[in-house]
């Protein structure tokens, strides 16, 4: 494949200054490959990293961990277009083969590196976020230390891209160690919540309860498995939940809105010895009483971050076409319109649930 010399891309250069610039197609060194990016979803971690969230840009006790001049973009699938045998070897792939790609960048020198826990690695570097380019480009270069999966070509690219945010998802699920007769309430039908739920369904557990204020959505949530939904806007969810187990609340509560009112119903619903599985980006702080998760119901607590080991069964589920991806994807654009994209992902009004863009649109 002949490659152009130049290319567009999405530049964060701080806070709410993202620009469509030209940038060189990288040069590969000896074990790094190039796609050509077909789709790339756009998270509410990239709308909260935009807006100037703490977590991102420093400040509330944080030091700044996002970069600037950096192309954002960190749900990625394309392909394969261009590198050396040993690199196309090294990565398992061949040119002209579809990947998805994980969002962590590992070391593989840090402690937790060497302990199998590349997904916490010390450093933590990410595609899109920093040290490394991302997918709101035409081009993308995979280093030597990125991991990539193939995926079908059959299926549309962006809901290749999919497999990222479902992975994640699926690595709550596993946190949330389910059991068969277990309650479970997924607390936000977006991408995350939705993928839980898909996922959760494959465990089995007894009861599956999907929380949200869109009734589209929630209907959207019983189509990826959801056995009841509860629009909070309409019912007392805490209340209800109570009321279907016997007064005693859920076994497990997996929170995937990124809003603090979540975690104090995630901590009210939960019944005494309960699990509660955070699954989230936060763009401000939350106050809980710890003394529910101590002294009242001894619950147990488990963060959740990116998608370990989860990948070949999030590829395995968007390739069955058991999930209502049409559906869940809902918008499209082209790199010309990224901030249309990120302007639809912050609209708490819309009816969009997972926003892409597509670099060769």
């Amino acid at each position: 494949m002949n490659l152009p010399a130049e290319m567009r891309a999405v530049v964060c250069h701080g806070p709410k200054d993202y620009r469509l610039e030209t940038r060189p197609v990288p040069s590969l060194g000896e074990d790094d490959i190039l796609i050509q990016v077909e789709a790339v979803g756009v998270c509410a971690s990239d709308l909260k990293c935009y807006h100037g969230a703490a977590k991102f840009w420093g400040g509330e006790g944080r030091a700044q961990w996002a970069q600037e001049n950096v192309i954002s973009g960190h749900e990625i699938t394309g392909t394969v277009v261009q590198g050396s045998e040993s690199g196309l070897n090294f990565h398992g792939v061949e040119i002209g083969d579809r990947v998805v790609v994980e969002q962590i960048v590992p070391c593989g020198e840090c402690r937790y590196c060497h302990r199998g826990e590349y997904w916490m690695c010390g450093p933590h570097d990410m595609f899109g976020f920093r040290n490394f380019d991302g997918g709101m480009a035409e081009y993308m270069l995979i280093p030597t230390r990125g991991l990539v999966h193939k995926i079908s070509k059959e299926i549309p690219a962006h809901h290749a891209a999919f497999a990222e945010p479902l992975s994640c998802a699926l690595h709550a699920v596993e946190r949330a160690k389910l059991q068969f007769e277990d309650t479970l309430v997924i607390a936000g039908a977006g991408p995350i919540g939705l993928g839980v739920i898909a996922g959760a369904r494959q465990k089995n557990p007894l009861r599956i309860i999907a929380l949200d204020m869109d009734d589209a959505k929630l209907e959207l949530a019983k189509r990826c498995g959801a056995d009841l939904t509860i629009n909070i806007r309409e019912e007392d969810a805490v209340a209800k939940v109570k009321e279907l187990t016997d007064g005693y609340g859920a076994d497990v509560y997996i929170e995937a809105t990124g809003h603090p009112s979540g975690v104090v119903q995630g901590l009210e619903m939960l019944r005494k010895l309960g699990r509660f599985v955070e699954y989230s980006v936060f763009g401000s702080e939350t106050s809980v009483d710890w003394s529910i998760i101590s002294d009242d119901k001894e619950l147990d607590v488990y963060g959740a971050h990116l998608g370990p080991h989860t990948w070949p069964a999030a590829i395995k589920l968007i390739e069955s076409g058991k999930l209502p991806l049409d559906e869940i994807c809902t918008n499209q654009f082209g790199l010309e319109q990224f901030q249309d994209a990120l302007d639809m992902v912050g609209d708490s009004a819309g009816a969009s649930v997972k926003v892409s863009i597509l670099p060769q649109k």
